[in-house]
């Protein structure tokens, strides 16, 4: 199914293009659908040069040690990019990508996205813009794994879920959804009884309610936890 003005429009990278310069896209775009918890791609997966976004739904990306063990690296939200070495890479998937609901998957040919980057340059500073985002991220997230304490880690990680659901953890009686404490460790690299004895640490700082349901009681303190701040809690 060929991609509509609206879904193209939906990419932060093609938000500020003109609808004509977006229709001059749509003969070499395709919408995939996904259903929750199909695979988008695997890991080691040979990827067609072409850009990939995400139209509707929310992805998440996975790293599977040699040990077995899954890290999730981070989830994708409407408007996010994903798979660069199909464009720039050796166009080889580094990662597993899975539909955490119901997904709708924008592929536009790399030929069609050179050709829309020679007529709006701007496209591919946003493109590295993202890339440079991400390998930052990453950094992060490898430094984290290896000289981090698990209860700075899941600080963390709550305050990066309230920026990616824009929510105000401020404001009271505001609930975040990070989904299980199954999801939480292998998004932190714990186990799972690790994530449930973390919580009951921060009892009276962070609220828990089953099914990944979590309020921020002591926003400031929090904060001091994930800068490493405090040694109140071990």
């Amino acid at each position: 199914m060929k991609a509509t003005i609206e879904q193209l429009a939906s990419i932060s990278i093609f938000a500020d293009l003109q609808p004509e310069q977006m229709a001059l896209l749509q003969p070499d775009s395709e919408i995939r659908k996904y259903q929750a918890e199909e695979t988008i791609m695997q890991e080691g997966d040979r990827l067609p040069a072409a850009l990939y976004a995400l139209t509707q739904g929310r992805l998440r990306v996975v790293k599977t040690a040699t040990t077995g063990k899954e890290t999730i690296l981070r989830t994708l939200n409407v408007g996010e990019i994903f798979a660069a070495p199909a464009l720039f890479g050796n166009a080889i998937a580094p990662a597993m990508v899975v539909a955490e609901a119901a997904v709708q998957v924008l592929i536009v040919k790399r030929e069609a996205l050179l050709k829309a980057i020679q007529a709006n340059p701007e496209i591919a500073l946003k493109m590295m813009a993202v890339l440079n985002q991400r390998l930052q991220q990453l950094h992060e997230t490898v430094h984290g794994l290896v000289s981090e304490r698990a209860i700075v880690r899941l600080a963390r990680l709550i305050q990066d879920t309230a920026m990616e659901q824009q929510t105000d953890l401020t404001q009271p009686a505001v609930w975040l959804d990070l989904q299980s404490h199954y999801y939480i460790a292998r998004r932190i690299g714990i186990t799972y009884e690790e994530s449930v004895r973390l919580f009951k640490q921060l009892h009276g700082i962070v609220s828990y309610r089953r099914g990944g349901k979590i309020m921020v009681i002591d926003e400031l303190a929090l904060t001091r936890i994930a800068q490493g701040l405090t040694n109140t809690i071990l």
